[in-house]
């Protein structure tokens, strides 16, 4: 089941992909491409963060 948290996780990761497109085809295609390297980024922090927190429990 997923938590509130993990929804803001995939919102922030998916929110990144949505820039990285609209940014590549704007003509803005290095920005686009830094910005695409965020998403596995948000994404690897966001599970390391929570098996922290799970193994705290």
């Amino acid at each position: 089941m997923l938590k509130k948290s993990d929804y803001i996780l995939l919102g922030a990761a998916f929110f990144s992909f949505c820039l990285s497109v609209w940014l590549w085809f704007s003509g803005q295609k290095e920005e686009g491409l830094y910005v695409g390297i965020w998403v596995p980024s948000i994404l690897a922090a966001g599970g390391y963060i929570k098996q922290i927190i799970n193994n705290q429990k």
